[in-house]
């Protein structure tokens, strides 16, 4: 049986737009996900709806025996100074995280354009930080997962060195996106191998290039060799899926079960 710790990754609902169809049904996408076999799941802050509040979600995992793996923090992060708001969505999920001992908060900044690469890739490494230091103060701690869409700031070989380069791995961790790396011409175990002290946590997404993502399995990302590495290193942390397919857009319940079926019983049988 595989030592690996699994969850899912809820944005395979919100592929329609901020999940219009599956508003504040994170009850349900507990379900599913125990009912793939995962033990973990990550949601989305600002898209929990009733179960923003941790005792109402400590009580849909507790009767599904899922765990809060992590917690997605997506901001904008483009000013010298936290706004406002950016300050209190930070607060409120490291609030949730807080009541979860041993989940992380996963840090990602949302695309705005690639002007001003230099000043504002600085700019984030401040935030993140600041982010993660206030976070390790309640015992909650932090790891970032760059993205790829083409208004990201985190998503070329020259974005990756140098907000790697510069995170304190003292401080907060870094999540490799197996399908965002491939999406933005990396080769994901090359990377993961070269920053290899930096990981606390996986994201799991296959990709094939047309123009995207695949569902997982179905791609061109060589997840035997990627299980094989971290399990040689006895990697501790997570292994999240995070199916950003196409047939996710139609059936994210299914998707969700495939990747269940295909992680435990294909990739994961005797590692």
């Amino acid at each position: 049986m595989s030592h690996f710790r699994t969850a899912c990754e809820v944005y395979t609902w919100y592929m329609d737009g901020e999940g219009q169809r599956h508003a504040d049904r994170l009850d349900h996408m507990i379900a599913v996900a125990a009912r793939a076999g995962f033990t973990g799941i990550e949601p989305i802050h600002g898209w929990m709806g009733r179960l923003a509040d941790p005792g109402r979600l400590a009580e849909h995992l507790d009767r599904h025996g899922v765990h809060l793996a992590a917690l997605v923090l997506a901001q904008e992060w483009n000013g010298d100074d936290e706004t406002v708001e950016e300050r209190q969505a930070s607060e409120d999920a490291i609030a949730c995280c807080a009541r979860f001992p041993g989940a992380r908060l996963c840090l990602v900044q949302r695309p705005t354009g690639r002007h001003d690469v230099a000043v504002r890739r600085r700019r984030l490494l401040a935030h993140l930080h600041r982010v993660a230091d206030r976070a390790a103060a309640r015992g909650v701690p932090s790891t970032f997962h760059p993205n790829s869409p083409t208004g990201s700031i985190t998503r070329t070989p020259e974005d990756y060195a140098v907000l790697l380069d510069g995170l304190d791995g003292r401080r907060l961790g870094w999540t490799p996106d197996t399908g965002h790396l491939a999406n933005g011409g990396m080769d994901p175990l090359t990377m993961m191998k070269a920053y290899a002290p930096l990981i606390d946590h996986v994201h799991f997404k296959d990709w094939d290039g047309a123009p995207e993502f695949a569902r997982l399995g179905d791609g061109r990302i060589d997840f035997p060799e990627i299980v094989s590495w971290l399990a040689a290193r006895a990697f501790p942390g997570w292994l999240v899926c995070e199916d950003e397919g196409h047939e996710a857009l139609a059936d994210p319940d299914g998707t969700t079960l495939h990747d269940g079926t295909w992680l435990h019983q294909t990739l994961l049988a005797g590692s």
